[in-house]
C-alpha cells in the first residue's frame, strides 16, 4: 500500500499573529499531518504551542514527555492541557525557530481523536533548549470527523514574522 502525502494549506507569517486556524479540512484523506516552525514573541525562552479542534479547546487527555536545558526531564499528565509541542520565545536566540511535528490519524472517523506530536527548540545556550514528546486524546462525547485546527500560545502574546505552518493530508492508497 502506497502512502501519499497531499498539501493542504500552508501559512508563513508575515506579521504577528495570535492564532493559526486550518478551516474546512477535506474529509479525503485518512490521517493528518501538522508541521510547524515558530517563534513567538513572548517573554522566557519558550512558549507551548497549543490546539483546539473543531472550535473545542476542551476534552483533550494529555501525556508529555520532556526534557529541558540539558540536565532536566520528566513527565506530566494534563485533563485540560492541549500542549502539541513548544515555540522558541523573546529570550532564546533571535534567528531560531522551533521545530514541531502533529501527527492526526484517523480523523474522519466518528470515534475519539488520539495525536501524537514531537517538538525541539533549539538553543545556542544551555538554558533554553527543549524536547517534547505530546500525546492526546480528544473526547468531546458527541463524535464527528476534525473540520479545524486552531494553534496558539500558551502565554499572551503572538505568533512571529517567519513562523511556518504546513497542513499535510496522507492517504494510504
Amino acid at each position: 500500500m502506497a502512502i501519499t502525502y497531499e498539501l493542504i494549506e500552508a501559512k508563513t507569517l508575515s506579521s504577528a499573529t495570535a492564532s493559526i486556524q486550518f478551516t474546512s479540512i477535506p474529509q479525503t484523506y485518512t490521517d493528518l499531518l501538522l508541521k510547524v516552525s515558530a517563534r513567538a514573541n513572548v517573554s522566557g525562552g519558550y512558549t507551548n504551542v497549543m490546539i483546539g479542534i473543531n472550535g473545542s479547546t476542551s476534552n483533550i487527555t494529555w501525556l508529555g514527555l520532556y526534557g529541558y536545558n540539558n540536565t532536566n526531564k520528566g513527565s506530566n499528565t494534563n485533563s485540560v492541557s492541549r500542549v502539541i509541542g513548544n515555540a522558541n520565545a523573546n529570550s532564546s536566540t533571535s534567528s531560531l525557530f522551533s521545530n514541531n511535528e502533529l501527527y492526526i490519524p484517523n480523523y474522519t472517523s466518528t470515534t475519539a481523536k488520539s495525536f501524537t506530536s514531537d517538538s525541539v527548540v533549539a538553543s545556542n545556550d544551555s538554558t533554553n533548549g527543549v524536547l517534547e514528546l505530546d500525546a492526546g486524546l480528544w473526547n468531546p462525547g458527541t463524535q464527528a470527523a476534525i473540520t479545524s485546527l486552531t494553534l496558539t500560545n500558551s502565554a499572551p502574546g503572538d505568533f512571529v514574522s517567519g513562523s511556518t505552518f504546513y497542513l499535510y493530508g496522507i492517504k494510504n492508497s
